[in-house]
Order: structure tokens, then sequence, then C-alpha cells
């Protein structure tokens, strides 16, 4: 008779890498716990400094503004309050990942700066002039220039761009490196400008009584400045005339010095009219060839 056979039940042999992979979400889990506190706390932080940020950039405006321009006030405060929120962010990383070495991360953003500056080297152009025009100010807004050709109001200047109403209405975006780097004529820089009106007389006139009256004239002309006073200057003998050169002073806002040139011609004209000076015009000579006149003969 067979002895009966005894079947021994053998536990299975545990896999290695289950076991691996079981360790480490333990091991990730206890780290994600561990930093939870730390995390909650850097979150306060950065929503604290944030605010913080928001509220420097709107206490430093209104006084900035006072200090020196509306678009001074409002790009460097931007500026300080963004500086604020950057620390922030940095003291957020530093609290949540107290190994992490802040100067090798600042030192990758400074390599990863000098490769976006390579990359977007005309918005940075544009950026660092429109800080330094702001700051420099050789114009503010309200103020009237002219720059590469372009003539205007200025209405503002950003970080970017300044905003030019030209003087036929239309609205020009010109890059601050642009202007920065051009030359720019500020007409409003001074509170008065010279401009002049040129016209001509007779030879037969009179040259210093006409003088005269063109002074007498153009101090009762509303708008032109006692000080300095009109000055007339002869200053070509014209083929007709003798050309004359009244220089003026005026405001010097674009509007005042074309409502000033048109109230000056107007002005002339008339004192001259009525002293009986000839304002003649350029004389033409035909010198007809034989040719011209025997066609004229023909026709008649």
């Amino acid at each position: 008779m067979r002895a009966p056979s005894v079947l021994l039940a053998q536990s299975p042999t545990p896999d290695p890498g289950l076991e691996d992979s079981r360790e480490a979400a333990a091991s990730m889990l206890e780290t994600v716990l561990a930093t939870l506190p730390r995390l909650a706390v850097a979150i306060l932080v950065l929503i604290a400094l944030w605010l913080v940020g928001s509220l420097v950039r709107r206490l430093l405006e209104p006084r900035l503004t006072r200090l020196r321009t509306p678009s001074f006030g409002r790009v460097f405060a931007s500026l300080a309050g963004a500086a604020v929120k950057i620390l922030a962010v940095f003291a957020a990383l530093v609290i949540t990942f107290p190994s992490v070495n802040v100067l090798t991360v600042v030192g990758g953003l400074g390599v990863l700066g000098i490769a976006a500056g390579f990359a977007f080297q005309d918005i940075l152009s544009n950026l660092l002039a429109g800080i330094l025009l702001i700051f420099r100010q050789p114009f503010v807004s309200g103020d009237q220039i002219e720059v590469d050709g372009i003539r205007g109001t200025v209405e503002a200047i950003t970080i970017r761009e300044t905003r030019i109403r030209s003087f036929d209405g239309r609205l020009v975006l010109v890059p601050n490196a642009h202007v920065y780097t051009n030359a720019i004529e500020v007409q409003t820089a001074y509170d008065a400008v010279r401009s002049s009106f040129v016209t001509g007389v007779g030879y037969d006139t009179d040259l210093a009584g006409a003088r005269r009256l063109v002074t007498e004239t153009l101090a009762h002309v509303d708008g032109v400045l006692d000080d300095p006073p009109p000055e007339p200057y002869w200053i070509e003998h014209g083929s007709s005339s003798v050309v004359l050169d009244v220089r003026y002073w005026t405001s010097s806002r674009q509007a005042d010095i074309r409502r000033v040139q048109s109230a000056v011609a107007e002005a002339l004209f008339d004192a001259f009219n009525e002293a009986g000076i000839d304002m003649p015009f350029d004389v033409v000579t035909l010198d007809a060839a034989p040719s011209f006149g025997e066609a004229l003969r023909r026709d008649a």
C-alpha cells in the first residue's frame, strides 16, 4: 500500500521591485507631509508680501508723481512693487525648500536672463530706454516735440514706447529706443519761441518807413510778445521786390504759433494797403523765339 503524499504549501517570494516602489512611495509621502507645514507658511508669506508689493506701488505712485511727473510715478512705483513681489517668490522658495541654495538659483536666473537678453534684445532696449527717458525727463507728458520727423504732443511715456498725438490728430507710438537714440526737438521746453514771416515791398518804397510801420503794426497783434520785441530785417533784393524777414516771438504752443502767424500776415497786409506800399508779384519776362511770333501772325 502506497504511502499518502504530503503537499507542503510554499509562500510566494516577494518581488524586490515592488518593495522598492512601496518604500519610495512611503518616503515621498513622508516628505510631502513634512513639507506641508512649510508650504502653508510659504503660501502665507507669499500672499502677504504680494499684498505689500501692491501696497508699496499704490503708496509710492502719488508721492513720486508729486515729486516728478505722472509717468515717473507710475513706472518707478510699478518697479518698486515688482521688486517686493520678486522678493516674495524667493522668500517662499526658501521657506518651502530650506536646502535650496538661493545663490545657485540666482546664478541660474542670471544665465537665463542673459539668454533672454539676446532673444528679446529690442524689447529690453526699449525697456531700458524708457526707464532712462522717464528718469532723465528730457520732455514730459504734454510737451510738444519732434523726433525723426514726427511732430506732436506727448501723451504718455510708458516702459516700451512714447505715445505722441500728432498735430493732425493721429496717435503715433514711437519705440523708446528710437526716441532715446535720435535728436529730439522739444518745442515747449521754453515758454516762447521765435517765428518769422517773409514778405516783399516794391523798390520805390521808403524802406526805413516800412520797417517802422511793421514794428508798430506787430505791437498791436494779439499774441506777439513785447519782450523780445519784433525785428524786421531786409534780407534780399528780389526780382521784383525787396524781401523783408519779420521776426517775432510767441507762445511755444503749436496752436498759438499758427494763430499768431495768420494774424501777423493779415495785419501786415492791411497796414501795407493803407500806407500805399506796393507788394508786387514776381516779374516774368517772355523772350519769344522768331518762330513763335510768326505763328501768332499767321493765326491773326
